[in-house]
């Protein structure tokens, strides 16, 4: 692994998707990825309405990204996911289990009134490892 995630004791300790802290050895090499929002190749949004489909595209777009430059969902370090709903959570996270597997990068999970796009429902950025 290229970098170490912890709970340190003292501090809550997550059971399922994310770490409290990561630990990046240096001279590493870091990939920053911009918000992706459910926009499909042509720029359009897909799944208006509907989270899962809408995540099922962020995290597809996500993985493009990573891929792109030689990393996987095991490489993210930092993930910051902005929820213009937090009672569609549920949705959100079955979603990303599916493309994280088992990897918990340290995480920000925001509620937000609105997005750049009104009929977004998510957006997630992050850190990876490359």
């Amino acid at each position: 692994m290229k970098f170490q995630t912890s709970n340190p004791d003292g501090v809550y300790a997550p059971p399922k998707n994310y770490s409290q802290s990561a630990r990046v050895p240096g001279g590493s090499e870091m990939l920053f990825v911009s918000g992706q929002g459910p926009q499909n190749v042509s720029g359009a949004t897909v799944g208006v309405g509907d989270m899962a489909a809408q995540a099922a595209q962020v995290f597809h777009n996500l993985q493009t990204i990573l891929a792109a430059h030689g990393a996987t969902f095991a490489d993210v370090v930092k993930v910051t996911t902005y929820l213009t709903d937090m009672s569609q959570l549920a949705a959100f996270n079955a979603a990303r289990a599916k493309f994280y597997g088992d990897a918990k990068p340290t995480s920000a999970l925001i509620g937000v009134t609105a997005l750049v796009d009104p009929d977004w429902l998510v957006e997630v950025e992050m850190v990876a490892l490359i």
